[in-house]
């Protein structure tokens, strides 16, 4: 299997994580190009099953252990690591993700292996050799990286292609590999639940979402006139939680919670990667920011280049007077 295109197969309380299904497209592309097969890398405990999720790939590798029963980095890189070793897979896509994202860094420091991170694609170039697009400070720049032979680790940002076509299809044979993953330093204790009580941003239709460009609390209140306006409710970019502007139920990001509106308000937020995961797939995505050159102008599918304290409240009134 060597010189095989891997995708790490991520999963989260028993269900295939969503960016699972961008990367068996991503690395279908790739797999395509250089002419070899393409595989899913399953980890973990009596989830075998999963493994019919995953038809979009060539086959499933899958490595059962004890201590890969929850997302445990060290165990998850130990059992990689050694897998990479044996088999010299050319590429190795992991999904940038609260579950996957120490797992990355962990498999190429112990296998020394070439990583690059925050990526948006893969691409084979002249002769057979493969490319990186990487994003950096917050995705206002982008470098081309080249991916050395013969195993290179790359970190794939949420969005990089449509995954649905990767859903469906036969089960792929899964053939079951050694699991070299005991007991380490780090152990899975439990799930923090979100407290009870507040709104579910999951399932709203209308979100008005406030990053830093509010600048106070007290300006809040102007996207909770607009959120009111809609139907809907308001939430936040990750820097207006930590300042203790709103609960952490009302968190959208990588970090938070995934939505997907109908009409998403992103009032004030510069667009970072890891906000926008959490709200690209909104049907309708109106932004605005004071810098033309924001981010969040990349996946907004209307942009407003203003204050947010100007804005927000022509914008309540426009619909107010639309609603009668």
């Amino acid at each position: 299997m060597a010189g095989d295109i891997w995708v790490i197969a991520e999963h989260w309380k028993g269900q295939v994580s969503d960016p699972v299904f961008e990367l068996l497209v991503l690395g279908r592309e790739v797999a395509q190009a250089l002419g070899c097969p393409l595989r899913a890398v399953l980890l973990g405990h009596g989830a075998a099953g999963l493994a019919a999720q995953l038809g979009a790939a060539d086959g499933v590798l899958y490595a059962d252990g004890a201590a890969l029963a929850e997302p445990n980095p060290e165990a998850a890189a130990a059992a990689l690591a050694a897998l990479v070793a044996e088999r010299a897979p050319r590429l190795v896509l992991v999904p940038l993700s609260n579950v996957s994202a120490d797992l990355l860094g962990l498999v190429a420091a112990q296998g020394r292996l070439p990583l690059a991170n925050f990526c948006r694609d893969v691409a084979a170039a002249a002769g057979g050799a493969l490319e990186a697009r990487c994003v950096l400070y917050g995705g206002k720049m982008e470098a081309q990286v080249a991916l050395p032979a013969p195993t290179a680790v790359v970190g794939v940002l949420p969005g990089s292609r449509p995954g649905a076509a990767a859903r469906g299809g036969a089960a792929p044979a899964v053939e079951t590999v050694a699991a070299a993953a005991g007991a380490g330093r780090v152990a899975f204790e439990s799930y923090v639940e979100p407290a009870p009580g507040d709104v579910d941003i999951t399932q709203q239709d209308a979100i008005v979402a406030v990053g830093r460009g509010m600048q106070t609390q007290d300006n809040l209140e102007l996207a909770e006139e607009l959120a009111a306006a809609l139907g809907g409710v308001l939430g936040a970019s990750r820097p207006v939680i930590d300042q203790g502007w709103l609960p952490l139920s009302r968190q959208i990001g990588k970090s938070g919670a995934t939505v997907k509106p109908k009409v998403y308000v992103a009032a004030g937020i510069s667009g970072a990667p890891e906000h926008v995961e959490g709200m690209k797939d909104a049907e309708l995505i109106i932004a605005i920011n004071t810098d033309p050159g924001a981010p969040i102008f990349a996946v907004s599918h209307y942009g407003i280049v203003g204050d947010a304290l100007d804005v927000l409240p022509a914008l309540t009134e426009a619909v107010r007077a639309k609603k009668g």
